[in-house]
């Protein structure tokens, strides 16, 4: 369960979600895991109770850089992120958990 959870969310786009309704929380997971094992690890990790679990999948990029040696190509990692809502009335402090 531990390797489910990678990291928070932390950018703006998530602040304003999480700022419209408070029980919403934004996090980086598995590429393989899926809403149940994402739920039972917040609930595990956070002892708050999960309501809804809410998933994308990214693609990784393809991206180019020209240098004085040559062009060189390479690829970003794909990645899962999920959205998390809780019952109403508990909270999850991310800064403190990091």
């Amino acid at each position: 369960m531990h390797n489910i959870l990678i990291k928070p969310l932390i950018t703006e786009k998530m602040s304003n979600i999480t700022a419209k309704d408070e029980t919403k929380y934004g996090f980086v997971v598995s590429y393989n895991a899926n809403k149940i094992a994402i739920a039972q690890a917040i609930k595990q990790k956070f002892n708050v109770d999960v309501v809804s679990v809410n998933t994308i999948r990214y693609k990784g990029k393809s991206k180019t850089q020209f240098t004085r040696k040559g062009r060189f190509t390479g690829k970003t990692p794909r990645f899962k992120k999920a959205i998390v809502t809780l019952k109403a009335g508990q909270k999850i402090d991310i800064f403190s958990q990091v």
